[in-house]
């Protein structure tokens, strides 16, 4: 039987209240607001167990690398400020795999990042 550890429950709770997908140190530095003993190991060791139970997925971003977001979420993209640096998640999908891949091509599932500047920076 697994041990919930107030590392986890730091974790979890991080999670449930983004609003974006995170990288490991935006989890790492939220995480020490709540257990100020967090380290990169242990929040590493978390993520690896939380993917594999189906409670989030990693996400590859083509520039940061890798972030991570719930599962429970429907699909969607994002959107990556150049200016401030921080990803957004777009509402929904409005890609048809069946027309933007080749004839003989079977897609198994896609990601799409837009990058540009967003409504805060823009002011």
């Amino acid at each position: 039987m697994e041990r919930k550890t107030a590392q986890r429950y730091a974790i979890e709770r991080i999670f449930r209240e983004a609003e974006q997908p995170l990288t490991v140190d935006e989890i790492l530095r939220s995480g020490q607001r709540y257990v100020p003993s967090l380290d990169r190991a242990t929040v590493y060791r978390n993520l690896k167990l939380m993917v594999s139970k189906g409670q989030i997925r990693r996400v590859s971003h083509p520039c940061v690398g890798a972030l991570f977001e719930p599962t429970n979420r429907a699909h969607h993209h994002h959107f990556h400020c150049r200016l401030c640096n921080h990803v957004f998640e777009l509402p929904g999908c409005t890609l048809d795999e069946k027309l933007a891949v080749p004839e003989g091509f079977i897609a198994e599932q896609h990601e799409v990042f837009l990058f540009g500047i967003c409504s805060s920076c823009q002011m």
